[in-house]
């Protein structure tokens, strides 16, 4: 059976997977890399550490199967990072990942130019700090010296696309995250290009996620231990390729990820924008196809945050499990208590890095086990939030499926249930982007007849979670207090900010 190989370059560290024709895990192995913080605000990783993490994770899982039998490559990764190459393919300065946040002068500097109308209905989403556009006119602010060294600009992944196959390009998935492109005609925009005299040769080539880019070249083989020429996919960003391998392929299926930050991603065979550009709407893997994408910026970070506060207090082997089993038992609502999960700001609905945190409704009756019921609760209220937006554009939300850490608890997917008011399933099997990236491989080498024949075949559901109709009713009531808090109390969060 053929074996194909899935590579994520992700922001802690390098990731690889070979499955089967079947969809099955072979192999699978993690080489990490530090991240750098060298001012206030700023996010930089070395691309060689990328490289020297793919060679690493790649060498480990080569050597666990018969090489010969890799038909193909398909390539994942961090999103929105920019990586500066001059003539002679040489990185120019650290580069600028997709957390850090620097730029906000830049995104003002773009809004301005292009117009934040324009510039929403053309890329698909506003001027954020995250995306590669202001990265770059950061540097031409800030740096002329590396300014007028460039000759290139890719993605992470792209970077080491160049190493594997020596060409330049990069999906449409990804490439949406750049806020370069026209999403609607899924290429470049010569007028967004124009407004920020940003020249298009500086760019790689642009193409669907399952289409064929290169080919491994032969000093890559030997480095890696494998055959020269295996064909190398466009792949997607992470969490258009983390669709593909959970399934989020029609509309309808939803993936609400639960890990330090929240994402609800949904598919949609039209694009959908939100005017106030609070969901962002990006290309998606599936040729063809775009998705819609809600964040919350503090999910399992705020689970994480109210763990490791009481471990501070001396229970030290306090765990996840043993806070979901102390607000397990607490009635639905917390008794009247709720927590706003906004500890790093928010990003979908409110847009605002001075949003705060808070426990509202506090009384002398709630217990630890209300309290972290309160953050479960509060961290879904929020993705609910973008659910609801979702909704709003005229994009169902039928078929949802829980992965990260809200994925491996049942108390938490039954809780995702009841709040979404929609069956809730988990997968037999969740490996992340590289899963995807490896099966987007099975598609453009002509395994499989296209994604949704490759996700039939390989993607299982586990177990599904109805909601329940009491608790359904009482979250509408208690989702409807929370929702009206952050315009109440944004006024005082940003005071506080200030102070």
């Amino acid at each position: 059976m053929p074996l194909f190989l899935g590579l994520d370059i992700g922001t802690s560290g390098a990731k690889a997977i070979i499955c089967d024709g079947d969809g099955v895990i072979i192999a699978s192995a993690l080489a990490e890399y530090p991240i750098a913080s060298p001012h206030p605000l700023w996010s930089e990783q070395h691309p060689a550490d990328w490289w020297h993490g793919a060679q690493t994770a790649i060498s480990t899982v080569v050597a666990q199967v018969d090489a010969a039998q890799i038909r193909g490559i398909g390539l994942t990764g961090q999103m929105h990072g920019a990586v500066f190459l001059d003539d002679a393919n040489t990185v120019i300065r650290p580069a600028l990942l997709w957390n850090d946040q620097r730029t906000a002068a830049e995104c003002a500097e773009i809004t301005q130019t292009v117009g934040a109308d324009r510039l929403l209905a053309i890329a698909g989403n506003p001027a954020l700090t995250g995306f590669q556009a202001p990265k770059i006119l950061w540097v031409r602010n800030h740096e002329p010296q590396n300014y007028a060294r460039i000759a290139h600009i890719v993605l992470p992944k792209d970077y080491i696309r160049f190493l594997l196959s020596d060409i330049y390009a990069a999906d449409v998935a990804d490439g949406a995250g750049t806020l370069l492109m026209d999403i609607t005609a899924r290429d470049y925009s010569a007028e967004i290009l124009n407004a920020l005299a940003i020249p298009r040769h500086w760019l790689p080539k642009l193409a669907e996620g399952p289409a064929i880019t290169g080919e491994l070249t032969p000093a890559a083989a030997a480095l890696l231990g494998l055959r020269a020429g295996i064909p190398i996919v466009a792949g997607g960003g992470d969490n258009a390729a983390a669709a593909i391998g959970t399934g989020i392929v029609k509309t309808g299926v939803v993936n609400s990820s639960i890990g330090t930050s929240g994402v609800v991603f949904a598919h949609s065979d039209r694009i959908a924008l939100d005017p106030k550009g609070r969901l962002h709407t990006f290309c998606h893997s599936v040729p063809g196809a775009w998705h819609m994408m809600a964040v919350t910026l503090s999910a399992g970070g705020s689970f994480a945050w109210f763990r490791n506060m009481l471990r501070q207090m001396g229970n030290h082997a306090l765990s996840y499990d043993d806070l979901v089993a102390v607000a397990a038992p607490t009635p639905v609502g917390a008794e009247g208590l709720l927590f706003l999960p906004y500890l790093s700001g928010e990003r979908t609905p409110h847009l605002d890095p001075l949003a705060r945190g808070g426990f509202i409704g506090l009384t002398s009756r709630h217990t630890v086990g209300h309290m972290a019921r309160a953050v479960l609760e509060g961290v879904t209220y929020s993705l609910r939030d973008g659910i609801n937006i979702m909704h709003t554009l005229g994009v169902p939300t039928t078929d949802i499926r829980a992965t990260g850490g809200g994925g491996k608890s049942a108390f938490w997917c039954q809780l995702q249930a009841d709040i979404y008011a929609a069956p809730v399933s988990t997968l037999a099997a969740e490996e992340g982007p590289a899963y995807g990236a490896a099966l987007l491989a099975g598609v453009g080498t002509g395994y499989f007849r296209d994604v949704d024949d490759a996700v039939q075949r390989c993607v299982r559901v586990a177990a599904t979670f109805h909601p329940n109709p009491h608790a359904v009713a009482k979250h509408n009531d208690t989702y409807a207090v929370y929702r009206e808090l952050y315009g109440h109390l944004a006024s005082d969060m940003h005071a506080l900010a200030r102070l």
